[in-house]
């Protein structure tokens, strides 16, 4: 299996066909230079060159500030590109809006809802607006979006009595009212407590399965992570890096050396202890998890001379030499939020 490829910055393209661009095939989501300037000049998207496969969970990552609204905005045609081009599901957009939107769902900065009318009414005049529509099944389709998303039982109660959350998935449902190709999803979790975090997860994985490429844009790493099978970084509007999640963390891991050791004991100090000794730095406990950055293999140990550094067998041996129980022992990938670290130089909640 080749190695991954070396991030390319800004998302510039390499001969090939490209991350997630199968010989042959059109990718669900494909930009070329696109770019955004609002009045007064302030650049809100900067040459995107971004490529999302068919059928992947792809993860669009950035801070709030970082252009991925306004990105997703373009590939709609809710607002017209400055330079540059996109197409989706193969068709150029704007141009191709007639047809390509049909087969588009979307959530985009919370949903607009009639507060005086009730969830199970909002969807219906959600799905009258819809040309397509089959007026003859509408009700079907509203009571299986409800149920999808976990509104049956409050599907009767006015939208303006719903919690921002139960907003979030009433807008959930009503971009599930027809079966999709694609599914752009701006902040879909935000304002959901834990279990409805887990819900949404568990309907895009099965959205995935179906065939649907679900297109997700979050500043909410940890839970992107869970989901994502291919993922993009942005930050002040231009492109860092795209490809597969276990490419990026790859090339996070060959960047900053080994990755990290993570020691699952009921004796956390005794362990941090061993692993400074053997040159393990950046120690974190919690709880009865240790983790560090292993040192590279040709560095030599922290003050113990030229020696060489260990291999995971002689740092586990020495563990339990030492007296450590060892529960858990092994190296981790790179976490998305330690891929924009190493990407961007700054923590993720940077200002806008």
């Amino acid at each position: 299996m080749p190695p991954p490829p070396a991030p390319r910055p800004n998302g510039s393209r390499t001969d090939g066909p490209g991350p997630g661009r199968a010989p042959g095939g059109d990718p669900a989501i494909e930009t070329r230079g696109l770019s955004k300037v609002y009045r007064g000049g302030r650049l809100a998207v900067d040459g995107l060159d971004l490529v999302v496969p068919r059928g992947s969970v792809f993860g669009f990552l950035g801070p709030n500030g970082s252009g991925k609204t306004t990105t997703i905005r373009m590939l709609l045609g809710l607002i017209g590109a400055t330079s540059g081009s996109a197409r989706v599901l193969g068709a150029p957009m704007p141009s191709a809006g007639r047809r390509v939107l049909p087969r588009v769902g979307a959530l985009i900065e919370g949903p607009s809802l009639y507060g005086f009318l009730s969830g199970r009414d909002n969807l219906r005049r959600f799905d009258a607006a819809d040309p397509a529509a089959d007026p003859g099944t509408r009700t079907a389709r509203v009571g299986q979006a409800l149920e999808r998303v976990g509104l049956a039982a409050a599907a009767g109660r006015k939208a303006r009595a719903y919690s921002l959350g139960m907003k979030q998935r009433l807008g959930l449902a009503a971009a599930l009212l027809r079966p999709r190709d694609l599914l752009v999803l701006d902040e879909p979790t935000n304002g959901l407590d834990p279990q409805g975090m887990r819900e949404i997860r568990a309907l895009v994985r099965e959205l995935a399965a179906d065939g649907t490429t679900v297109f997700l844009s979050s500043h909410l790493l940890d839970e992107i992570e869970q989901i994502c099978t291919h993922a993009a970084v942005m930050t002040r509007g231009r492109l860092i890096t795209q490809g597969t999640v276990a490419e990026l963390s790859a090339t996070v891991l060959d960047a900053r050396g080994n990755g990290r050791l993570t020691v699952t004991t009921p004796d956390p100090a005794d362990a941090a202890r061993v692993l400074t000794e053997h040159g393990l730095t950046g120690l974190r406990t919690t709880g009865d998890r240790v983790s560090g950055e292993l040192p590279p293999t040709d560095a030599p140990l922290g003050g113990r001379g030229d020696a060489a550094a260990p291999d995971l067998a002689d740092l586990n041996a020495a563990l339990v030499h030492a007296g450590v129980r060892v529960r858990g022992f092994g190296t981790e990938r790179a976490s998305l939020e330690d891929i924009f670290v190493q990407l961007t130089g700054e923590g993720f909640d940077v200002a806008d």
